[in-house]
């Protein structure tokens, strides 16, 4: 095995575990917030360094396609954490916040007063 490989067996393995934890965390963990925790942060972590991994073992023309990928986990994961955090809220699951800005329509996006 080459030095390359190797590093390449290493990121694959540790983006593999990420991707496990990031599983067991959205089972085990107990509110919405830290699930979506797991779900995004883990998981793109996961993806990155599987992709890494990955990177070091095929073409260059490979790659590309590769870092697209990860960018468009990148900029999608964020985007669906939080519609999924507002919808929870809205629908009264998980406790409730010191300050609340989405309830009577408050916070940032509220349609103005009438």
């Amino acid at each position: 095995m080459t030095g390359t490989e190797i590093a390449a067996s290493v990121l694959l393995l540790g983006g593999a575990l990420l991707a496990v934890l990031a599983g067991v965390g959205m089972v085990r963990l107990p509110d919405v917030g830290s699930r979506l925790q797991a779900a995004t942060k883990l998981q793109v972590i996961g993806l990155v360094v599987l992709a890494a991994g990955a990177a070091l073992l095929v073409p260059v023309s490979e790659v590309l396609k590769l870092a697209l990928v990860v960018l468009f986990q990148l900029a999608t994961a964020p985007v669906l954490a939080q519609l999924v955090a507002r919808e929870a809220h809205r629908a009264g699951v998980g406790k409730p916040l010191v300050r609340d800005e989405l309830r009577n329509g408050e916070g940032p996006g509220a349609p103005p007063p009438r």
